[in-house]
């Protein structure tokens, strides 16, 4: 996953340099599944969206897992 920032004007800085303006930048709609179907998380309430923000990506190491 790579990381980024944003400027004062809106526009997208990745790692490496590149720059994305922010009149190319594009809204995306995220789902997720929630007891066994897909919403967008866009439509979930407010206690469940804050659930989804405070969520963490884990990434298994080459030995099998976090838990190796």
């Amino acid at each position: 996953m790579s990381t980024y920032r944003e400027d004062e004007q809106g526009n997208l800085i990745l790692e490496d340099g590149t720059v994305i303006p922010a009149s190319e930048r594009e809204r995306a709609e995220v789902y997720s599944r929630v007891v066994g179907y897909l919403r967008p998380v866009e439509q979930w309430n407010a206690g469940k969206q804050e659930e989804f923000a405070d969520r963490r990506t884990f990434r298994p190491t080459e030995e099998g897992g976090p838990n190796s």
